[in-house]
């Protein structure tokens, strides 16, 4: 049985995943922002579920909550930083300090976590590192500029370290959800003020269809439990898992048009080489 810590467990993908693990048979520190969620977290397995209050844009405070975890409770074998929420709005109409926010949670308290636990698995020369980023993190859509330029962030930042730490024995994964039946979409999301009509044509079926399908996506928070559980001990885990037939399709679709731009302009792309110029091979 291994020991998790898995960063906002109160609701959503967080307390899916943390119950799947509880129920698997693990141990499951599990962070919350309201100490009023700190009992209810306990109750879901006395002994092996351990609630911390916990900011992660506070990092001296996951600094110190991974450093108490290893000392009272055991060495973190797995840990899943999934802190974040949405920011839903239209780039020019978001404030930067909104903006700010979002990555401040989304991508430095990711950071955190992650730079925190990893002296201890290095150490070990063992460990999983997952993130929970998004769809997207691969993909853009129109309304969600912030959040995506935060996940797209975070999966730069989980690959480089990935290829850091391969030859330690830690392994890392960028979980990348698609629509799943949480809360997210509902009272999570963080929504800017409309304020430029030019916009009104593209964004307001947007967001009316998004605040529609709250609580009606196609992707059940329990199978992605099970799914992030089932790659815990092949030999090679994935650094990309996608959860969702709709990101699936999303991403891909994503993914084609990177693909064509990159086939288009090809020879345009060659002509900025010096012609004498040494070939540096790189990875």
């Amino acid at each position: 049985m291994k020991t998790f810590l898995i960063t906002g467990v109160s609701s959503g993908l967080g307390r899916a995943f943390a119950q799947g693990a509880l129920d698997a048979g693990h141990t499951v520190v599990g962070t919350v922002r309201k100490e009023s969620d700190l009992a209810a977290f306990d109750v879901l397995a006395p002994g092996r579920a351990h609630a911390r209050q916990l900011d992660v844009t506070d990092d001296a405070a996951v600094f110190a909550a991974v450093e108490d975890v290893e000392a009272s409770v055991g060495p973190i074998d797995v840990v899943i930083a999934n802190a974040g929420y949405g920011l839903e709005g239209v780039f020019e109409e978001t404030p930067l300090s909104d903006v700010r926010a979002q990555f401040e949670t989304n991508v430095f308290g990711a950071a955190a976590t992650i730079q925190a636990v990893l002296p201890y698995m290095r150490r070990r020369r063992a460990g999983h590192i997952m993130a929970v980023t998004s769809m997207g993190g691969l993909m853009a859509v129109p309304g969600m500029s912030a959040y995506c330029g935060s996940k797209f962030a975070l999966e730069g930042m989980l690959e480089a370290i990935g290829k850091e730490v391969a030859s330690f024995g830690i392994h890392v994964t960028a979980i990348e959800p698609g629509s799943f039946r949480t809360d997210w979409a509902g009272r999570s999301m963080t929504r800017s003020e409309r304020s430029i009509e030019e916009y009104d044509a593209l964004f307001a079926p947007i967001r009316e269809a998004r605040v529609k399908a709250s609580g009606n996506q196609l992707g059940n928070p329990e199978k992605a439990a099970a799914a992030v559980l089932q790659i815990l001990d092949v030999p090679k885990p994935p650094a990309h898992l996608v959860l969702g037939s709709d990101a699936l399709r999303l991403v891909a679709a994503g993914r084609q048009v990177v693909d064509e731009d990159i086939r288009t302009w090809e020879s345009l792309s060659r002509t900025t080489d010096f012609p004498d110029g040494q070939q540096i091979a790189s990875n």
